[in-house]
């Protein structure tokens, strides 16, 4: 298992940028004295050859994306190498495990997978002659950080680095996957392992950096001192996180520092404005609060950008449309990717939703092959409303239409289904809805 490329680490897809999911566990293991190879399938074609080495095959799933490409990969590797190891991780590795061990993949691993891995490869390797000469093999090298997503704002272009200073999560929000596999706890990365990476990504032409923990703000002055010492070295270097509504209120003191610092804009998860959902997704902040939030941040020049899960069994008509008008009236339109306003709630095996007692009044089916319960509105209006705009948001994404004119169109469907009284008569003029920096991948689940 020592001899170079004999274990081999494949990402199927990272929201778009270069994934942890392959440089943590490709250091962890170097430094253990094993030479793996790599390939992110998202970005590259699988190299069969590098199948055909490999004995042990870590596959990354973090998430549902890229557990559904990971299974399809699964299958194409056991025509190839059908005697290989094969390992997925990552937290929807643990959600699924018993199905995956059930088609075929012999490890399930999650959580700190970077140790994790380690350690099962040692085990694997207990007794085997060490090979030390590693004649004819190359470092593996990572895909380049231009072919990945870009950072935009308003004509201007920037590429972006990505790293973690945290894992895990101290929330428990019900429809997250993070709370069944680290059941509210989170992990500081060591300052000097984050800066690290910073620094190698900036010499590789990063000029912006994605912080992708599930909460930048659970370990705030950790967080803090990473940005000022990242500022010292690299002051050109921008920035974004991501982080709860309750935490931009509770750490308000900090914005006009990160923006100082150079942070472009914040991602945080505001999910719905209607008070029943938001508590049974345990959310724990209100509409006012999302209020408060973006004038915090808004007031010292950083972009907010919320998401949403607009599709639940228990959000209505006008609650879909509030988020529109919503979204108009705060004029934040281009805040939003027009994908968000088709996120279908997904409960996976093992969801804490599964413990609401608002849940288990639903008829629910578990789609193994599909990794997620099946759940129809009660309102049947409402599950044609989700199929009309995915479909609509994917022919205008692919056409190229103006954010600004699909936002208004998706409006106009959902009103025409509700009635003419809540017709959109909103801002549609670009002076009053201004551009606002994004991360160029738009597709994230």
């Amino acid at each position: 298992m020592h001899a170079p490329g004999t274990i081999l680490l494949i990402s199927c897809y990272e929201l778009g940028h270069r994934p942890s999911g392959l440089t943590r566990p490709l250091r962890a293991l170097e430094t253990a004295g094993f030479a793996p190879d790599v390939i992110d399938i998202a970005v590259e074609p699988l190299d069969v050859e590098k199948v055909k080495r490999a004995r042990f095959i870590g596959i990354s799933v973090p998430m549902h994306t890229a557990l559904r490409l990971g299974v399809h990969l699964l299958h194409r590797i056991q025509q190839i190498k059908s005697d290989a190891l094969i390992c997925m991780y990552g937290l929807y590795a643990t959600l699924n495990a018993d199905y995956l061990l059930s088609h075929g993949v012999d490890f399930c691993i999650g959580g700190e997978a970077s140790m994790l891995l380690v350690e099962l490869v040692q085990s694997l390797v207990e007794g085997e002659q060490i090979e030390t000469q590693k004649t004819g093999f190359h470092t593996p090298k990572l895909p380049p950080l231009e072919v990945y997503a870009q950072f935009e704002d308003n004509g201007e272009t920037r590429t972006v680095g990505y790293t973690e200073t945290t894992h895990g999560c101290k929330h428990l929000c019900t429809h997250c996957p993070i709370p069944p596999v680290y059941n509210g706890k989170f992990f500081v990365v060591q300052p000097g392992t984050v800066l690290a990476e910073v620094q190698e990504q900036a010499a590789q032409g990063a000029t912006h950096i994605t912080f992708g923990d599930p909460d930048f703000l659970n370990g705030p002055m950790h967080g803090l001192r990473i940005l000022r010492a990242m500022h010292e070295v690299h002051p050109n270097l921008t920035f974004d996180f991501t982080t709860k509504v309750e935490h931009i209120l509770k750490h308000r003191k900090h914005f006009p520092e990160f923006a100082q610092l150079g942070c472009r804009f914040v991602i945080s998860a505001v999910e719905s404005l209607s008070d029943r959902v938001l508590t049974i997704l345990e959310k724990h902040h209100t509409r006012a609060d999302v209020e408060a939030a973006i004038d915090i941040v808004h007031g010292t020049g950083i972009a907010l950008r919320p998401t949403w899960v607009p599709f639940t069994p228990w959000t209505t008509l006008d609650d879909y449309l509030e988020i529109l008008q919503f979204v108009d009236t705060h004029r934040l339109v281009y805040h939003v990717d027009p994908v968000q306003y088709a996120v279908r709630l997904l409960v996976p095996p093992g969801s804490y939703l599964l413990n609401r007692p608002e849940t288990k009044t639903l008829s629910l089916t578990l789609d193994e092959a599909a990794f997620s319960y099946t759940w129809a509105h009660p309102d049947a209006r409402m599950d044609e409303l989700h199929k009309t705009v995915s479909a609509l948001v994917e022919n205008d994404a692919r056409a190229g239409v103006d954010t600004l004119e699909t936002f208004y169109r998706i409006w106009s469907l959902a009103a025409d289904m509700h009635g003419s009284r809540h017709t959109p008569l909103g801002f549609r003029s670009k002076e009053v809805h201004q551009p606002a920096p994004r991360i160029t991948e738009a597709w994230f689940c």
